[in-house]
């Protein structure tokens, strides 16, 4: 019985979240834009991510340690939060990429314990495709208005 309600209490849950959600639907527009903010951002991120993928490249060629690697997802995750890009897409990409960034190094943090790094590195992917699919479907319009997120795809 218990169970029974526990299951119908979060399908009524989960119509709720579904029938009111407060995000744009199927056919819905988005308003998109291209501030200054907007592409510092970009620029920005651009810029962490290959920073980020030096540290990356350096440690398996066994040139950067494990915590020099770790520091700089961490640095990386920080300079992302500290931007405030005005383009919704943008600005769920931005929390997508830093949720990213912190998975990135919570698997190094375990692989430097000798822990399994696993299950951080797939919602570091999953995060990171996340990303993507939002960069892929703004960035015609982006374009348009002038901002370029092809480096981040």
């Amino acid at each position: 019985m218990r169970t029974g309600l526990i299951a119908a209490g979060l399908a009524s849950f989960a119509a709720v979240v579904l029938l009111t959600s407060g995000g744009p639907g199927r056919g819905a527009t988005v308003e998109h834009t291209c501030s200054a903010t907007d592409k510092q951002f970009i620029s920005t991120t651009e810029l962490s991510m290959t920073a980020l993928g030096i540290w990356g490249d350096d440690y398996r060629r066994g040139e950067a340690t494990e915590a020099e690697v770790i520091a700089e997802a961490r640095r990386a995750k920080r300079r992302v939060e500290t931007l405030n890009p005005s383009d919704p897409a943008l600005r769920n990409a931005k929390t997508l990429m830093a949720g990213m960034l912190a998975e990135y190094g919570r698997a190094m943090l375990a692989k430097s314990k000798q822990k399994d790094a696993g299950p951080n590195m797939y919602r570091a992917y999953g995060l990171a495709n996340f990303a993507n699919d939002v960069l892929v479907e703004a960035a015609p319009e982006l374009r348009r208005r002038g901002c370029d997120v092809s480096s981040l795809l």
